[in-house]
């Protein structure tokens, strides 16, 4: 399990609470739903507090008087997006500066949904005082704190914090590894009689198998599922299975993944893969060349020397080789296939800000990584739009652009459907009617650089 770095500078400029919003018209835009492949040229879309209240073609669609125009001609506009990976550093040693600083560069970068994987009683406070408007933020849904093999070692430690969280109102529970399976058992049970999900990692002793049965909501990283592709011949240990599977690569039958994934589909659990992880550990990039990634600005120098030293400790002497490493990024990119076609829910995260994930900014190598895999544009893109929305059962209110939604969009200067590099060019972002235009977000950026 990766250690949850949180080294920043601590100024942060410009996360105000937002002044009183205007009325907004996007005129002459094209947009891109998400409620299906399509792109709607020559729109025009009017925003009034935190909703689209109206839109339609641009000849017929009236600009209400007094709204700020905004022109949409040559521009597409597409849902703002989700991390569903994310993590807003937990502990009470940590500034609100610093946490306000996070959410920042999330929202700068058309992420407008976060949830966050590492709870902390700290965070449901700042998740209502983002509900509110008060800092510049993406919406947050927060998980507890760990359950783990040192949090919960028995049926009873299972029983008060599920019973413990889902009281103090978070929005799922967050499982890391160790946990043995009768406790685990002790633990879904508990959940779903107090009426609270789980999600993230799966215990090596539960397996996938029991995991799909148990009903995890999301398995994070697919984790858990090259294990279950080696042919049983007794108990897996974490020296064997190493970085989330890499060392069984040479053990696995792809046979069984047809069976998985179907399995998987039909007990209704969503697949997280933050595929950026997976790449930045075991595929050919050097430290040099991460630390170089123009993002890296805005993460501390301490914390680029914190993530040097692990990725490091990753690539030292016990490091597969190449052809091992090659092999497991092509497995990675046939379960995510196969999977999706198979009709599996996939949800977007990038596990941000673990390693060389610097918050926003790595949602985009992650839509790169999924086309990477197989998925087209589109289906990257309602990974983080539509289906989280179908996720959360928030249909009515998020994840696509149209008349009552909130006004979470991105404003591009390219079709994100034709490239999903197009998802950088951004213009604009809206977050909960809060317009930030490109000047805006450069300046803000600039005010977050590390020093």
């Amino acid at each position: 399990m990766l250690a949850l770095l949180t080294v920043l500078a601590a100024a942060v400029v410009g996360n105000d609470p937002a002044p009183q919003q205007p009325t907004y018209a996007i005129v002459n835009v094209s947009v891109v739903p998400m409620d299906r492949e399509r792109v709607l040229a020559g729109q025009t879309v009017v925003v009034r507090g935190d909703r689209i209240v109206a839109m339609g073609p641009t000849a017929s669609t009236e600009v209400p008087a007094g709204a700020v125009r905004i022109e949409g001609r040559g521009k597409y506009l597409m849902p703002g997006l989700a991390e569903m990976h994310g993590h807003i550093p937990p502990g009470q040693v940590v500034p609100d500066s610093t946490i306000e600083r996070i959410l920042a560069l999330f929202a700068l970068n058309g992420v407008t949904t976060v949830r966050g994987m590492l709870g902390d009683p700290r965070h449901l406070p700042i998740r209502d005082r983002a509900a509110r408007g008060e800092i510049l933020s993406p919406t947050i849904y927060t998980s507890g704190p760990s359950l783990n093999s040192n949090s919960v070692k028995t049926g009873q430690d299972a029983i008060d914090s599920v019973t413990k969280y889902a009281k103090a109102g978070y929005d799922l529970l967050k499982i890391h590894p160790g946990i043995k399976r009768g406790v685990f058992d002790t633990l879904a049970a508990t959940a779903k009689a107090v009426g609270i999900r789980f999600a993230g990692h799966v215990p090596l002793d539960v397996g996938i198998e029991r995991a799909i049965e148990l009903g995890y909501w999301t398995v994070d990283h697919f984790d858990g599922y090259i294990e279950g592709l080696v042919p049983s011949s007794g108990p897996l240990t974490p020296q064997e299975t190493g970085f989330f599977g890499l060392g069984l690569v040479d053990r696995v039958d792809e046979s069984r993944l047809a069976q998985l994934a179907a399995k998987t589909k039909a007990q209704g659990v969503w697949m997280v893969p933050t595929e950026t992880l997976m790449r930045y550990v075991t595929g050919g990039y050097t430290i040099e060349e991460l630390r170089n990634w123009p993002e890296m600005k805005y993460w501390s120098k301490a914390g680029l020397e914190a993530w040097a030293k692990q990725t490091a400790g990753f690539k030292g002497a016990n490091e597969p080789p190449k052809a091992t490493r090659d092999r497991y990024i092509a497995l990675r990119r046939k379960i995510i296939s196969t999977f999706h076609k198979a009709g599996v829910g996939f949800l977007l995260g990038s596990d941000a800000p673990q390693i060389w994930n610097v918050p926003g900014f790595s949602i985009f190598r992650e839509l790169e990584y999924l086309v990477d895999a197989g998925l087209t544009p589109y289906q990257a893109l309602e990974s983080g739009t539509r289906n989280v929305a179908v996720h959360f059962g928030t249909e009515a209110e998020r994840g696509t652009v149209a008349a009552g939604k909130r006004a979470d969009l991105i404003l591009l200067d390219g079709n994100p459907l034709s490239a999903i590099s197009n998802v950088r060019k951004q213009a604009g972002v809206m977050v909960g009617g809060r317009w930030l235009p490109r000047s805006e977000i450069a300046q803000r950026l600039r005010a977050l650089e590390a020093q």
